[in-house]
């Protein structure tokens, strides 16, 4: 008899709009596995304002995909202040409720995996879970409240709300039958805060479980064939060093500008930047002011032409703040996988812990974040032997089939296994 697995990913609206991301792979998979997945969702798309249409009801079932989407009703919001906050709450309260009325359509569920982008899913998932009878694994995708306030100082880890807040999230590493982290050194903060049984904790580690994000590689490779951007800079002979990503703090995305200055004697290196975010008007003044004719930025393209631009790439940048992340556990970066995939060397702009650049011996990882240091590495890698660059390009490939999705899910499976009689 087939199970029914519920995920519960407050953003996997946006997988739904471009059939494809984290859980809409393992969903897929999943099913291929004798599952029958339920991803459920907010009804509104992430950092942006439009909606699903609910037609006045609580929750609409989209059932015309490969698995059903559910999307639950939940608050507008615009950026990271409060509307955001209440947008989080109304997607848990309402999640909570729908799901006594989605049995009664879809079933009962045999197993839950909710997944944090913010921890009160993680509490729906617990809970729902315990109305049913049935085991609830916790994916933590960022170490609230760490990454998200003690990081950025907006809490102080010590101070009230950042103890209530640690205290939450030490609850739901309790009550979770799984866990599973997405970088591989996450686990490390558990034996920080000296929650794990070896130091008198209550964390076994044996319920944890490491999955990173990854790439469904065969659909990749479709993409660069069927989803071709017609741009006249991918098409010419220079050394085009790429970045695909949101434009705002903690991309860093000014330093590229800044190393730009530095190189702009280099006729043959061209910069060529694609997205948007809260700093892309900046860099443009920038741009326009210092005269950086090395740089184009291109501003928002479709998900769907990232892996060709990343194809027609000759070096792809993975750059970040050193300061506004704790990098020492390692990366989750979707991007870093899509980079990857292309083929291509990769430049990473901080030094990580568990790098799995310097795993696959894919690129370079600085060990220094400063425009010079970048510089002098976009200057080696382009200088290199022809034989020595193509093997860098030729392991990014190679390891990102480790991280394909169809593999990531033959783990899911041994950790789904493990919590289900």
């Amino acid at each position: 008899m087939k199970k029914n697995i519920w995920i519960f990913n407050h953003y996997a609206t946006s997988m739904y709009k471009n059939k494809g991301g984290r859980h809409y792979w393992f969903a897929d998979n999943l099913q291929k596995n004798g599952y029958v997945p339920t991803i459920f969702c907010s009804s509104q798309f992430h950092e942006v304002t439009e909606q699903i249409d609910l037609e006045s009801k609580r929750y609409k079932v989209d059932d015309n995909n490969r698995f059903d989407f559910v999307f639950v009703k939940s608050s507008p919001y615009k950026g990271n202040g409060l509307s955001r906050v209440f947008n989080m709450f109304s997607f848990y309260k309402n999640l909570l409720s729908i799901t006594k009325k989605y049995v009664n359509q879809g079933g009962r569920p045999d197993i839950i995996l909710a997944s944090s982008v913010h921890p009160l899913t993680l509490i729906a998932g617990i809970k729902i879970a315990k109305r049913y009878k049935v085991p609830c694994i916790c994916e933590i995708r960022d170490l609230w409240p760490e990454a998200i306030f003690f990081n950025s100082n907006k809490i102080k880890d010590k101070s009230l709300i950042g103890k209530i807040l640690t205290y939450g999230e030490h609850w739901t590493y309790k009550k979770a039958d799984a866990l599973i982290f997405t970088k591989e050194g996450d686990t490390d903060y558990l034996k920080e805060r000296k929650w794990d049984l070896e130091q008198g904790g209550n964390i076994n580690f044996k319920k944890c479980h490491y999955i990173n994000n990854g790439v469904n590689i065969g659909e990749y490779k479709k993409s660069i064939d069927l989803n071709i951007l017609h741009d006249e800079d991918l098409e010419n002979s220079k050394f085009n060093v790429v970045y695909c990503g949101a434009i705002r703090p903690v991309n860093n995305v000014g330093q590229i500008l800044d190393c730009a200055e530095l190189l702009k004697s280099e006729s043959e290196i061209q910069f060529l930047i694609y997205g948007e975010g809260s700093l892309l008007s900046e860099l443009k003044e920038k741009v326009a002011k210092q005269n950086l004719t090395n740089v184009k930025l291109k501003g928002f393209v479709e998900k769907k032409y990232i892996p060709y631009i990343l194809s027609k790439s000759s070096l792809n940048i993975l750059n970040y703040s050193a300061e506004k992340y704790n990098w020492a556990r390692g990366s989750s970066s979707n991007k870093l996988f899509e980079y990857m995939a292309s083929g291509k060397p990769i430049l990473s702009t901080v030094k990580m812990g568990y790098c799995i650049i310097t795993k696959y011996n894919c690129g370079l990882s600085l060990d220094e974040c400063t425009p010079q240091a970048m510089a002098d590495a976009i200057i080696k890698v382009k200088n290199m032997h022809k034989d020595e660059y193509e093997k860098l390009g030729e392991n990014a490939y190679n390891g990102a089939k480790d991280f394909d999705y169809e593999i990531l899910t033959e783990k899911l499976l041994k950790v789904i296994e493990s919590v289900v009689v």
